[in-house]
């Protein structure tokens, strides 16, 4: 299904997605050792560029915070930034060669117990990342990720040492951006056209700045200074605008070192995104379905001209995706849009922007942690069982106490070894009664089921009827064969008496017969 275009529910989510894309874009180039207006030019590239070419009706895309140590690194190594965007230009080429040969499909294959715990692990992050933010203490960037920090700290030290410097302007700012934005919710609710037009994160923007403003500054108590407040590195108008743009170093295109930083982002950037996707198409009221191969090509066409005009890489954002999904976008015309503010902004209202407090920003964005680790959602994959509970809670706390590409890829491992054991475990069934076996094979079995099928054989005791029925049309693995035969040797000394149903449906030849019929014959090699 796809969500019709509302220019209502669009205009009001791409407002709250912009005033979270406006930090997170500056804290990113900050985090990566380039300059603030790259990461500010990927968020723009991102929504104007990737937001028309993606399929996608909900993703939002801009720098993230994943790829900072890898930007930060890169660009050391490289000694210029400009050679860097060289190699971002070719890593969008890279990127859609990749979705030219339909490589996004690996997207389909992450467990849904590893995406919701992405999920909820990047809820729990925004939430302990910004209460500092929440309380004035500013001395990272706003959208870190990472457990380990640049400064030395990590998550939990980062919090303690946020409480030993608290502000009291900061407090009160966010306390009461959190009250606006869940009472404007409600209001919402009324049906009220007013309430549900207007945003509640926008009003709280724009209270927080009058209590700044207005209230502290006039009483010269509480007042937030600019290190805590938005910081903008241009001043405005289409001049200034453009004079920032910058094309990439050509002469470096062929350096090994940079087709080899492409090919980095590319892979790293193009993993990050078909997570995002994939986590986006699951949060979707609507539970639309993205082309992931086309979604490959349209990061490409975003980073390629983020190459072009000197910005940091792009991939689809968890964060803003989430909040651009609890606005209510009913179409990627709300992706579109918040591009375009961000534009608009730069060139039009930056010295207003630089008036925003990041407590409130905090704010907004400790909502959205809080509505993607809902205690619900723990709940739901407890009662699914072990088999989806543990790698959701390992893919939790492995992103927490790493980073989201490590820990994705420990929650892989774990999910996927709970597939393998349910499979293994599933594809085979015994039943029996007395002295009577049935072994049947239920689906494709692989040869990750030996010890399963040689410890099933092994346990049936002497003097008992066995009737192996490998009939259907599955496949199963040679070796299982193997064993299977190994078994048919020591029937007589076991004094087992073994019959295989065999049938002209079978893809295995062991099991197969000439017979259009299913037929019990006696066990013979």
């Amino acid at each position: 299904m796809i969500q019709k275009f509302s220019l209502k529910d669009d205009l009001r989510s791409s407002i709250v997605v912009f005033l979270v894309a406006l930090p997170l874009c500056l804290g990113i180039s900050l985090a990566s050792g380039a300059p603030l207006l790259s990461g500010l030019l990927a968020g723009i590239i991102g929504g104007l560029v990737v937001g028309l070419a993606s399929g996608s009706t909900t993703s939002v895309s801009g720098p993230e915070a994943g790829l900072a140590i890898i930007v930060l690194g890169a660009i050391a190594s490289l000694e210029d930034f400009y050679t860097f965007t060289a190699a971002v230009f070719l890593a969008g080429l890279f990127q859609v060669a990749l979705g030219l040969v339909k490589a996004g499909q690996i997207g389909s294959y992450f467990p849904n117990s590893v995406i919701k715990g992405m999920l909820a692990a990047i809820g729990a992050i925004l939430i302990l990342k910004q209460i500092p933010h929440a309380i004035g203490f500013d001395s990272s960037f706003m959208g870190e990720l990472a457990f380990l920090q640049s400064d030395g700290a990590n998550t939990f030290s980062e919090l303690f040492r946020a409480f030993d410097a608290l502000n009291l302007g900061a407090i009160i700012i966010s306390l009461t951006s959190v009250a606006i934005i869940l009472g404007w919710g409600k209001l919402s609710k009324t049906g009220h056209w007013f309430f549900q037009s207007v945003p509640g994160p926008l009003v709280a923007i724009l209270i927080s700045i009058f209590v700044n403003e207005a209230l502290f500054r006039s009483t010269g108590l509480l007042t937030l200074d600019q290190e805590h407040l938005v910081n903008l590195p241009v001043e405005g108008g289409f001049q200034s605008f453009f004079n920032a743009l910058h094309l990439p170093n050509w002469s470096s295109l062929i350096n090994p070192e940079v087709i080899k930083v492409a090919l980095t982002l590319a892979l790293v950037a193009s993993l990050e995104t078909m997570l995002c996707i994939e986590a986006a198409d699951k949060m979707d009221p609507h539970k639309n379905t993205t082309n992931k191969n086309r979604e490959l090509i349209a990061q490409g066409l975003g980073n390629s001209v983020a190459g072009l005009i000197g910005a940091l890489p792009i991939t689809s954002v968890v964060v803003r995706t989430s909040a651009n999904i609890d606005a209510g976008a009913a179409s990627k015309f709300s992706t579109v849009l918040h591009g375009l503010w961000l534009l608009m902004a730069l060139i039009f209202i930056p010295q207003y922007l630089q008036l925003i407090p990041l407590a409130s920003l905090a704010a907004i964005l400790i909502l959205v942690g809080f509505k993607l680790c809902s205690p619900s959602l723990f709940k739901k994959f407890f009662k699914m069982g072990w088999p989806q509970f543990i790698p959701f809670v390992t893919t939790i706390l492995a992103i927490l106490f790493t980073d989201l590409l490590v820990g994705i890829g420990i929650g892989l491992i774990i999910g996927f070894a709970f597939v393998l054991y349910s499979n293994m475990h599933k594809s085979i069934v015994v039943v029996h009664e007395g002295p009577d076996y049935l072994i049947r094979f239920m689906k494709d079995v692989s040869f990750l089921s030996k010890p399963n099928i040689t410890k099933i054989l092994n346990e049936i005791p002497e003097g008992s009827n066995v009737v192996i029925d490998g009939s259907s049309h599955l496949h199963v693995d040679d070796d299982i064969v193997a064993i299977i035969e190994d078994f048919l040797e020591v029937t007589d000394e076991r004094k087992i008496n073994c019959k295989i149903m065999r049938s002209s449906y079978a893809m295995n030849p062991f099991f197969k017969t000439a017979s259009t019929n299913t037929t019990l014959e006696g066990a013979s090699l």
